[in-house]
């Protein structure tokens, strides 16, 4: 992913002609080490742009963001009184993500010296007023910041929105291959691929498991060697994995798929794909380390057929470069009921990130009752407690859910011993009654990404220049008929 270092955030500064060189001037120095300050905190650049002080300049700067590949996004600030009649024809073709930042250079009223220079400079609290009225008025999709440019809480939410816009402009013009079809008979995993391109911006297209199957069949065992040996390095192989083990060439088959797997998506662009276990003609083993490593490296992952998820995982793991921690495929699998301490139990059968685990994974392999093939080697680890959250990306027909719920993570309890799968134990807030019941009123589907490192800020403002719904379940939500009324005005609102 080091192809995102290039991209920007164009910071541009509103003025006018009215207040003489001088006062522009400073306009400009000041902009300039607010930009200074807030880039050390993004991901990306954030460059820069001079002041605009004309119909003619803002026309113009906006015509030149949305035809530069590198910009992905523009954050707007008023520092003097800017007419927003002089932004109406460059707002009517924005098609870059805009953050509104309502801000101004000093943070404290110098009470003993304040002038009418000083009132004629600082004038952000009227003039992005006047902003914001013209954005409301044109019905401008934006992010709004509030708050003195050091403030960490700004710059925190600057980060956040950022993160989102990069995570929406990776998906744009992205690929995602379908090994097989969805699994047969489930219904969440289907969806509108055509209105997801529309809304979304990526497409999804379905190979025959034999395409696969044929790029496997074309690596090396050199490169089955090498990658036996990186297995060894980077993980706990069990004994009859090891080079003298009785499944030795179990191993041996699991690196030859992941390195077809590996090729296919790269030669044909794929930012993601999804398998399924009633389609492996050809295949020895369904894939099981071959796709945890490639979650790992970047790639979003779907099972049974579910690109939503697929692509979402991708985008959120777009969004968390930089940061600690993972976000991985993930399954509301079983639940504990034991009074006042309910929890879930997530995992899959093979398919959950290493990106999240706790300790160096151990390296196995396990008999599969399902797909018919050969046991399956995989990685299998716990997690960490800690805060995080579940996503879900629902198609309802006629538009488009993100649903998300927040969690409390728990360090397991037990080894679970028998229990051959990676795993992560979580509380979800408010609790386990009213977040299960959310979920179930919300349609949320059974696959998630769960995410250590993405806010719920950073979601919600993803959906926002989707321009879908996002359904919050959260410690703060509430009761249920509250969320009820809730899912009722938005099913009126995005309708």
């Amino acid at each position: 992913m080091d192809s995102f270092k290039k991209l920007e955030i164009w910071f541009l500064t509103g003025s006018q002609h009215l207040y003489g060189q001088e006062t522009l001037n400073k306009v400009a120095d000041n902009a300039q080490h607010i930009v200074h300050l807030l880039k050390n905190n993004l991901p990306i650049q954030l460059v820069f742009k001079p002041v605009l002080k004309s119909s003619e300049e803002i026309y113009q700067l906006i015509l030149d963001a949305n035809y530069n590949t590198d910009c992905i996004g523009i954050i707007t600030w008023m520092h003097t009184f800017s007419p927003s009649k002089m932004w109406i024809n460059g707002l009517k073709i924005l098609q870059k993500p805009l953050c509104h930042l309502h801000t101004q250079f000093n943070r404290d009223i110098p009470w003993n010296d304040i002038d009418m220079d000083f009132m004629n400079l600082n004038q952000s609290a009227h003039g992005d007023r006047e902003f914001g009225y013209i954005l409301s008025r044109m019905k401008i999709p934006r992010k709004v910041i509030v708050g003195h440019w050091q403030n960490e809480r700004v710059s925190s939410q600057i980060n956040d929105w950022t993160r989102a816009i990069l995570g929406w402009h990776d998906l744009q013009n992205a690929k995602f291959v379908r090994f097989g079809d969805n699994m047969r008979q489930v219904a969440v995993t289907e969806g509108d691929k055509v209105e997801a391109q529309i809304t979304f911006g990526f497409q999804v297209n379905t190979h025959g498991i034999g395409d696969l199957v044929s790029e496997i069949d074309q690596v090396k065992a050199s490169e089955i060697d090498d990658l036996c040996e990186v297995y060894n390095q980077e993980y706990h192989l069990t004994s009859s994995l090891s080079i003298n083990g009785t499944h030795y060439n179990s191993l041996r088959e699991a690196a030859k798929i992941e390195l077809g797997l590996t090729n296919f998506l790269t030669k044909g662009q794929y930012k993601g794909f999804t398998t399924t276990f009633e389609d492996l003609h050809g295949l020895t083993q369904l894939p099981g380390i071959s796709v945890q490593r490639l979650m790992q490296k970047g790639f979003g992952f779907g099972a049974e057929g579910d690109w939503k998820t697929a692509a979402l995982l991708r985008a959120m793991k777009t969004m968390s470069i930089g940061l600690a921690g993972g976000n991985s495929f993930m399954e509301d699998y079983t639940y504990h009921f034991e009074p006042n301490n309910e929890m879930v139990l997530g995992a899959h059968m093979l398919e959950i990130c290493p990106s999240i685990a706790h300790e160096k994974p151990s390296c196995e392999i396990h008999p599969l009752g399902i797909g018919g093939k050969s046991d399956p080697v995989r990685l299998v680890f716990n997690v960490e407690g800690g805060k995080a959250l579940n996503a879900s990306l629902i198609d309802l027909g006629h538009r488009f859910r993100l649903l998300v719920n927040e969690v409390e993570a728990v360090t397991p309890l037990h080894t679970l011993p028998k229990l051959p799968v990676a795993r992560v134990l979580w509380k979800p807030q408010p609790d386990m009654e009213t977040a299960c019941a959310a979920w179930l009123l919300a349609g949320g589907a059974h696959h998630t990404v769960y995410s250590q490192n993405i806010s719920t800020e950073t979601l919600q403002d993803f959906a926002e220049v989707a321009g879908i719904e996002l359904a919050l379940i959260h410690k703060e939500m509430g009761n249920l008929s509250h969320f009820k009324n809730e899912l009722r005005q938005n099913e009126a609102s995005f309708k």
